[in-house]
């Protein structure tokens, strides 16, 4: 039987999850995700947390043994930009830090939408992430694919600034495993961002997962909490199942479905973003919770497999 220690303290830290390279950079399998700092998942739409709030949040997950910020130049609302809080809250940045940004999507300066980026746009979006961080180079950027059917010339355009010396290490987000194989044959990539978790709506993602485990490529899911819910965020209403396991761990819910992800292999990182404190500490500790087999399973036969 398994047994995971009270989550009513915030003596645990992000190192209670092991760890996982991304290329030759170490990072705790708990990671933070900063796009809520903004405002809601879809950025500019509810109310950003206050910004010394925001900025006590990012120190204090660097205290909690966070190592892992995953961000992105359009990750901003009409009064705040996750880049610039990062920027403002950590710099100078620790050795260890390791931050992950991302490219693709393309946002104008009122907020609205427009087309994916051109390959030839690319490098202006790797520098304004530069720029907004006050870095000289990026750790890792993220490939986020916009539904086109191929990735190579994208892809090739970010290996282009590696070699440059802009980037140091190189991802994909939103692919399916002929992107990963595309990109491969342009230049390494160190970790694959889909989404992926219970009640997760892709169904190749298990896929993906187990190629990255085989290739020891970081597979990072994003909206693991939030479920189907997805960019509108959790619903807050949990079914009996999840319930029952966190009450087993004197756990919530949210850390359960953290917990699960994490134990779909030792290459899965999590990046759960949240503007509350208090919120920051549960899912950090979530990263302690050591599901049983048998709970594993029956959180798998109620939500994996249409159960």
């Amino acid at each position: 039987m398994c047994h995971t220690p009270r989550m009513t303290s915030e003596t645990i830290t992000a190192e209670a999850a092991g760890t996982w390279k991304l290329g030759d950079l170490s990072v705790n399998r708990v990671g933070f995700g900063a796009m809520r700092l903004t405002g809601s998942a879809a950025f500019h739409l509810g109310t950003p947390s206050d910004r010394e709030r925001s900025v006590t949040v990012l120190r204090r997950a660097l205290e909690l043994g966070v190592n892992h910020i995953d961000t992105a130049a359009f990750y901003f609302s009409s009064l705040r930009s996750a880049n610039e809080l990062i920027n403002s809250a950590l710099a100078p940045y620790p050795d260890d830090l390791v931050i992950v940004t991302k490219v693709g999507p393309y946002r104008d300066y009122t907020g609205e939408w427009g087309t994916a980026a051109r390959p030839d746009q690319l490098r202006g979006h790797v520098e304004e992430n530069l720029r907004q961080l006050g870095r000289d180079h990026l750790d890792v950027v993220n490939l986020r694919r916009m539904r086109q059917d191929s990735i190579a010339e994208h892809f090739g355009a970010l290996a282009e600034l590696r070699e440059a010396g802009l980037i140091r290490h190189l991802g994909i987000s939103c692919v399916e495993p002929r992107h990963l194989a595309e990109a491969q044959a342009i230049a390494p990539v160190v970790c694959v961002q889909n989404q992926y978790g219970l009640h997760s709506p892709d169904a190749g993602a298990d896929t993906m997962l187990r190629m990255c485990g085989e290739q020891g490529i970081a597979f990072v899911p994003f909206f693991a909490i939030a479920g189907e819910g997805g960019a509108q965020g959790s619903s807050g209403s949990e079914d009996d199942e999840i319930r029952a396991v966190a009450r087993a761990h004197e756990a919530t819910p949210a850390q359960v479905r953290l917990a699960w992800t994490l134990q779909q292999g030792p290459h899965v990182l999590a990046i759960p973003g949240t503007g509350n404190p208090d919120h920051l500490a549960a899912n950090v500790a979530a990263g302690a919770i050591r599901l049983t087999a048998d709970e594993l399973a029956r959180l798998d036969a109620a939500y994996r497999h249409g159960g």
